[in-house]
């Protein structure tokens, strides 16, 4: 049942407008749907609310319950039971499927993209949250969806590992977790840096490219322990890629474009350095490779953006990178176009914003961000303490499990754009606008149908309370909900709604009986509850959130 496309025919109908827009009242008193009559004043001697008043005779269809003219407003109420049995009907029977939708479109999303000189820290965990849970939603959409990552596993800040190693650790193997031991090697060189070091790095760079065999078998070895730290750290965040790509395979083929456009006149050459002139398009020059015949990020970034479309024929391409690349992604959109690359039109950046933690408590082994393995350990450690007040049983599983939970939902709460504190044990309260909160909702249902001892009939009538209302509507908006976080590349709108749908159930709860309720009554009302624990389930999963059964 689409709501929205019978009030827009029948007004269609009614008024003789080709485009109808339709409003969300401030207070659900007022309605669920409202339609301005301003623009049809224009073509008449009427003033708006006299032609609400006049539109309100209108002839209404079975979905409508009533129609209501306030001010220069003409307010649609929705039949409540009506749309309560199609929704949950729907719900009921659909499941997961509920809000999906069929798309031929093939999109990349490539996020996380680490430098290999370093441990994931906590950008990588909101880079990580927000390149899987958009993917989840695009795919729920019927997108095709191909979950990229390029590892930065060549260059300075590599070579800058490798020679701490060779001054600190030389024959060590990793006494704790690799990637961990690998960022030390890094650490411990950048503190004891000097020009003859730095003339040392560029040795050890220019000696990678020159296919130096020890450098070439020193590098292996360092990056073969990177990813096995990496892999653990993504399997806890539940983070997952259908492709990786490595710096290390590409680069030569970024030079060669780059050579290419030098030959063709699109790129100049001053003193040995080879320069995208981007002026002319208010954007600072760009060097693509440097006087010594080195190459940088943007290099690798040509031909990749090439080889994606080559490898999966795709029809967008969306890169998950903070907002301090911002300009790097605005030049290197506009070098593909100068390129002439078809790519350069399907290029997007979803840029977020950066995220610092609440308090000095965790120490980073860079001394400046926080290490991803310590905020999974230390939401862990901070729900187990919670739980052991509650007396819970699986104490372990199910601290995992929430603090995750609590983790995720504040990542993925705010809009991309917004920079913001992460707090831990705020974002463990039970109560709130909280990961926590959600699972415990959905708990709280489940332990409701548990005590159900018999199969619930799929019967739904006299769901009228505002309670219920707001419950339905919810769910009703749920499709669109998705569309447009997928549309708009999104995901915190869902966090939103999950909030919504949860505090409308609550509300509900703790105003009316459920199992105590009348016999018909109970039945729809657990019906109701049924498909709210679907939804909200369905919702926690897309943003890579656990659900418990109790809490």
């Amino acid at each position: 049942m689409n709501i929205e496309s019978i009030i827009i025919n029948l007004l269609k109908k009614q008024t003789k407008l080709k485009e109808i827009t339709l409003e969300n009242p401030p207070d659900p008193k007022l309605g669920d749907y409202a339609f301005p009559c301003f623009q049809l004043s224009k073509t008449s001697k009427k003033s708006p609310v006299e032609i609400a008043k006049s539109l309100e005779s209108i002839k209404l269809p079975k979905e409508i319950e009533k129609v209501k003219a306030i001010g220069p407003y003409l307010n649609f109420y929705i039949n409540p039971n009506r749309l309560a049995e199609s929704v949950i009907k729907q719900i009921l029977k659909e499941k997961n499927k509920y809000g999906a939708k069929k798309n031929k479109e093939k999109i990349i999303v490539e996020y996380v993209s680490p430098n290999t000189n370093k441990s994931l820290h906590l950008g990588h965990v909101r880079n990580g949250l927000l390149g899987t849970a958009l993917s989840n939603i695009l795919q729920s959409q019927g997108y095709n969806v191909i979950k990229a990552s390029l590892n930065n596993d060549r260059g300075t800040g590599m070579s800058e590992a490798m020679l701490g190693y060779l001054m600190y650790h030389k024959g060590e193997n990793p006494k704790t977790k690799p990637d961990h031991f690998v960022a030390q090697c890094y650490v411990d060189y950048k503190q004891s840096e000097t020009e003859e070091t730095k003339a040392k790095v560029q040795k050890l760079t220019l000696d990678w490219e020159n296919n130096n065999k020890e450098v070439r078998e020193l590098w292996s070895k360092l990056t073969k322990w990177v990813y096995q730290g990496y892999k653990e750290t993504y399997k806890n965040l539940g983070i997952e890629f259908d492709k990786e790509y490595y710096e290390s395979k590409i680069y030569t083929k970024g030079k060669e474009i780059v050579h290419q456009g030098l030959k063709k006149g699109i790129f100049k050459k001053k003193d040995g350095v080879i320069i995208a002139k981007l002026e002319k398009y208010n954007l600072p020059d760009k060097i693509l490779i440097k006087s010594d015949g080195t190459s940088l990020y943007m290099t690798q970034d040509l031909y990749l953006a090439k080889l994606k479309e080559q490898d999966f024929k795709i029809d967008r391409s969306i890169y998950v990178v903070a907002s301090e690349q911002d300009l790097h992604f605005k030049q290197l959109f506009q070098i593909l176009e100068l390129l002439d690359f078809k790519v350069s039109k399907k290029c997007y950046h979803l840029s977020y914003g950066l995220v610092n933690l609440h308090s000095g408590r965790m120490k980073s082994r860079e001394g400046n961000v926080i290490d991803a393995d310590d905020i999974i350990e230390e939401v862990t450690s901070l729900a187990r303490e919670e739980l052991k007040k509650r007396e819970e049983k699986d104490i372990e599983k199910k601290a995992r499990i929430i603090g995750l939970a609590a983790l995720k939902f504040f990542m993925l709460k705010f809009d991309n754009a917004t920079s913001f504190v992460y707090d831990p044990q705020q974002s463990l309260s039970f109560e709130g606008e909280t990961g926590p909160y959600c699972q415990y909702t959905y708990a709280r249902i489940k332990s409701i149908l548990r005590k159900c001892k018999t199969k619930v009939p799929v019967k739904i009538t006299d769901l009228t309370t505002g309670e219920e209302k707001n419950i339905i509507m919810l769910l009703y908006k749920y499709p669109k909900v998705l569309e447009y976080s997928a549309e708009n590349y999104k995901p915190h709108l869902l966090s939103r709604f999950i909030l919504d749908l949860c505090q409308a159930f609550n509300e509900f709860y703790h105003q009316h009986q459920i199992l105590k309720a009348e016999k018909d009554l109970k039945v729809s009302r657990l019906n109701l509850i049924i498909a709210t624990s679907i939804i909200i389930e369905n919702s926690l999963k897309l943003l890579g959130i656990e659900t418990l059964e109790s809490m």
